[in-house]
């Protein structure tokens, strides 16, 4: 079976590849797409997975959105045609709805935040079955366009599934400059292009909070290039600003705690047992108020809460395993009889 997978984010390498892998290793033919945005590309290629790159990001306004989905569909339309695909995989892509309901491509979603705006409501509309995390009720996913006929919840975070089988390694901290005796904050600056973002005060107060204890260090993970200079513009020498792709999942896990306005590293924090404190400021959905429930994320009010504290060998959380499997069967129940 020839199969497309669409990555228009930095997190969806990382969890498609469980996916992508076992259908590799089941005799399917997977071919990706990128959407250059991000450190998406550099992901892929940290990953070893190989890839095309077609179009890039429209920015945050809706005029530049729009005629970027127009260009990276019509220009993915030119690449899928005659490849003969049978199916196709992504975590929200609105390019590949388009592209798949064009040319008769069956095509699974994945999504684990229901208040999505219009263009994923129409992706989630044109897929022959949507993904979900059981934390989001099935009438939250109908009004964001799955209804319940095609939609299937999985238990738990994706995350638990695509690291299920990852190791740290220990080395990336100092990699990056990190002294083990600092205290070792990871940091996720706001979507800013994204639809359901709102102004975030709390992002820079985080930064001239860690910046100003010098029992600190910060790596900040920019979404963009323009987020990445403006902290490097700061020049100071406790927040680090990598310049290329790098592990930032071994970084979390050798993190003593992160400060993310995301959602995907917030989770990934929480699966891989970092203490994580969420500043997004939109709509939170169901999974992080299940999370913060539960008391796996801390929901942060101001800066002066962070607690920049150096976590102890055992204190890390106890991490939940789940089988990638399990999402490999719903990815190919479309296609059975």
């Amino acid at each position: 079976m020839r199969i497309w997978a669409d990555c228009t984010a930095a997190a969806h390498p990382l969890v498609l590849r469980p996916i992508v892998e076992r259908l590799r290793e089941r005799g399917h033919v997977v071919e990706i797409t990128a959407r250059e945005y991000g450190q998406t590309v550099g992901i892929l290629e940290r990953l070893g997975l190989e890839h095309e790159v077609v179009g890039r990001h429209g920015g945050g306004a809706t005029a530049g959105k729009g005629l970027a989905l127009a260009r990276r569909s019509w220009a993915l339309a030119r690449w899928a045609r005659g490849r003969g695909f049978e199916l196709a995989l992504a975590h929200g892509s609105v390019d590949l709805a388009v592209v798949g309901t064009t040319l008769r491509i069956r095509s699974v979603q994945m999504q684990d935040y229901e208040y999505a705006g219009l263009q994923r409501q129409l992706a989630f509309r044109a897929a022959s079955r949507v993904l979900a995390p059981d934390a989001i009720g099935v009438e939250a996913m109908r009004r964001a366009g799955a209804t319940p006929g095609k939609l299937f919840r999985y238990p738990g975070l994706k995350e638990d599934y695509y690291l299920a089988d990852f190791v740290a390694d220990t080395t990336v901290p100092a990699a990056l400059g990190v002294k083990p005796d600092r205290v070792l904050a990871v940091v996720r600056p706001p979507p800013e292009t994204s639809a359901y973002h709102a102004r975030n005060p709390i992002y820079e107060a985080v930064l001239d909070r860690l910046a100003a204890d010098e029992r600190s260090v910060a790596v900040v993970i920019g979404r963009t290039e323009g987020q990445a200079a403006a902290v490097r513009a700061r020049n100071d020498p406790s927040l680090i600003v990598p310049n290329r792709a790098i592990d930032a999942q071994s970084l979390i896990a050798c993190a003593d705690l992160v400060v993310s306005a995301g959602g995907t590293m917030n989770r990934e924090a929480v699966a891989l047992g970092t203490p994580v404190y969420t500043i997004f400021s939109g709509r939170m959905g169901a999974v992080d108020e299940r999370l913060i429930a539960e008391g796996r994320m801390r929901r942060l009010e101001s800066a002066a809460e962070v607690s920049v504290v150096k976590r102890s060998g055992d204190a890390a959380g106890e991490r939940i395993r789940r089988d990638p499997r399990e999402l490999l069967a719903l990815v190919m129940a479309p296609l059975r009889p």
